[in-house]
């Protein structure tokens, strides 16, 4: 369950837009417009931003003078959340359990329960157990346990089992994560662009930043225990070719060496989206179903918003699936100008 305190609003608002119901429960959506508060994931049509707020529950939204919404019912839970939600703090509690423990615990069948739980979270209770493990690692180190009282205390049996299980994912390597990401050098500059001005920066491993827009404190906010520097003349190469791929974008920025960490889920998400040919688009019901997961398109939606490197990793090639543009971080202008310079 994500927590209201633990997301940005441009997390939520991302979230409104692609209707994931994983963030229900986490907060509610007031339309002051209207006059109504919803759940995030409500099918009906998304308001404008500047008439939202977020709130942590009903109640507080009650308190602000608004009312539950009669279509998406904010204030109540369906058995079949309350059986995600059961099995999501079991997961937490205890680990990694087989699928028919879970299934016994929820009263489904294992079949049955394993569709809702993939729908809901975007991963199978496996690959759900595995994150959460990723997560008890990274709380460790950033509470100053060595790598090897961090891995234990997760569960792994080593440092070999970790680095097989993550591959990488984590972005930042279990040492850096031990001092919580200090120490950890961003080096990051703001460039003109014919798209305005555009924030890039990145470590010695590859651009961990892209965003149109921002400035020091978005970038700050992202990582406030790593130390910023500006960028020096050792990654003005770098650079140029990320301001290249903005220009003139074609299949080359695929070599611009990158350094992201997220999710299993949202990793396996960017990944499907840089397959994503140049000139080309997809929707997200085509992204899930690419991905194997046909009913994953808000959980797709979920993780494009997460992406924090725009352009590199292309999520301004996800659309609705009527055709139109769909929701993008920085604006629907520079989403359509992205996909014309690319042909699409």
């Amino acid at each position: 369950m994500k927590h209201f305190g633990n997301i940005s609003d441009d997390e939520r608002w991302q979230a409104v837009l692609a209707k994931d119901r994983r963030y229900d429960g986490a907060f509610v959506t007031g339309v002051h417009s209207t006059g109504i508060y919803c759940r995030p994931s409500c099918p009906a049509r998304a308001p404008l931003r500047r008439n939202v707020r977020f709130y942590e529950g009903g109640q507080a939204a009650a308190k602000a003078g608004l009312r539950p919404c009669k279509r998406c019912s904010p204030d109540s839970q369906s058995a079949e959340e309350a059986c995600v939600l059961a099995a999501v703090a079991a997961i937490r509690e205890r680990g990694a359990m087989s699928l028919a423990a879970l299934a016994d615990l929820t009263g489904y069948t294992a079949t049955h329960f394993q569709r809702l739980f993939k729908r809901s979270t975007g991963l199978s209770p496996a690959a759900f157990a595995k994150a959460c493990r990723e997560e008890r690692v990274r709380d460790a180190l950033s509470a100053g346990l060595s790598v090897t009282e961090a891995l234990a205390s997760a569960g792994y049996t080593g440092s070999g089992q970790f680095y097989a299980e993550t591959k990488g994912r984590l972005g930042m390597s279990p040492s850096d994560w031990s001092q919580g990401g200090a120490g950890k050098l961003i080096h990051w500059t703001v460039l003109p662009t014919t798209l305005g001005d555009m924030l890039v920066a990145a470590t010695d491993k590859g651009v961990c930043c892209l965003a149109f827009g921002e400035g020091e404190a978005q970038l700050r906010a992202r990582f406030p225990r790593a130390e910023l520097v500006a960028a020096g003349e050792g990654f003005r190469d770098l650079f140029a070719q990320v301001v290249a791929a903005v220009e003139q974008p074609g299949p080359g920025s695929a070599a611009i060496p990158l350094d992201v960490q997220g999710t299993a889920f949202q990793q396996r998400v960017w990944d499907e989206l840089r397959r994503i040919p140049h000139g080309e688009t997809r929707s997200y019901g085509e992204l899930a179903a690419a991905l194997g997961n046909p009913n994953a398109s808000r959980a797709v939606g979920g993780a494009n918003g997460a992406n924090h490197i725009a352009v590199l990793i292309p999520c301004h090639r996800v659309i609705a699936s009527d055709g139109t543009l769909g929701g993008y971080a920085y604006g629907l202008e520079i989403k359509a100008e992205l996909l014309r310079r690319e042909g699409a």
